[in-house]
């Protein structure tokens, strides 16, 4: 079967996906061109954000890349890229809060962050095996391995769907902690909204297309199933 009813919504889900990395890369090359008032790099927002936290044992690094930022959470480190660390504008200082807003989520365990935590490494495994085992079956025509194609990928799309709670809370920390630190004032919010949301956007789409995909396998599996 080359093309199934549900690719038409997983072609949706990619298009969408491909649009928001246009948005991402777009808004921050917009609002890394207006410099913030307070004059703050992305670096020292980060390290203000930290230390009032009281995670000054947190140390934040610079990394090489475009919008390379994440916050790593085996060796509690910030990382920022080059533009993020250095730049004065207000994508900067928006996406080093986010990373930061990371590690106030490990300090708090919250409970999104930790579930996903524990289920990457089952997740990275899983959806590294799932095409195998789809592919397997159609090949060889056995539903046996499709199912339990279906259970792998299952976890991997788990893992998309936790990390939805997790972003958002990240980006709801970093505007209101921007705020009440003075690192921004009210009326630059709305840059930061662009930045924060266009990135939030692209882990909606990448949810979407995963949940579509599983949903065409389990249909795929169901209909066999009847058929035999």
């Amino acid at each position: 079967m080359f093309f199934h009813p549900m690719d038409i919504f997983i072609f949706l889900a990619l298009g969408i996906s491909i649009w928001a990395q246009f948005k991402v890369k777009g808004n921050f090359n917009k609002w890394s061109e207006v410099k913030t008032r307070t004059g703050l790099s992305g670096a020292e927002a980060a390290r203000q954000i930290l230390d009032s936290n009281g995670l000054h044992n947190v140390p934040i690094e610079v990394v090489p890349g475009m919008l390379s930022d994440h916050y790593d959470p085996i060796k509690r480190v910030v990382r920022l890229s080059e533009p993020v660390y250095y730049g004065r504008s207000i994508a900067s200082v928006s996406v080093a809060a986010h990373e930061v807003g990371h590690a106030i989520q490990h300090q708090q365990s919250y409970t999104a962050l930790v579930l996903r935590h524990r289920i990457f490494p089952m997740a990275n495994f899983a959806s590294g095996v799932a095409p195998f085992l789809f592919i397997g079956g159609f090949l060889l025509q056995q539903l046996s391995l499709i199912g339990i194609g279906i259970v792998f990928f299952s976890a991997a799309v788990a893992f998309q769907l936790i990390t939805l709670p997790v972003e958002f809370d990240a980006s709801k920390c970093a505007k209101n902690l921007m705020l009440s630190e003075g690192i921004l004032f009210n009326d630059e919010e709305h840059g930061v909204k662009k930045v924060l949301n266009a990135a939030a956007l692209t882990y909606v789409a990448g949810a979407l297309m995963a949940v579509f995909e599983l949903l065409k396998f389990v249909m795929i599996f169901l209909q066999g199933n009847a058929e035999e």
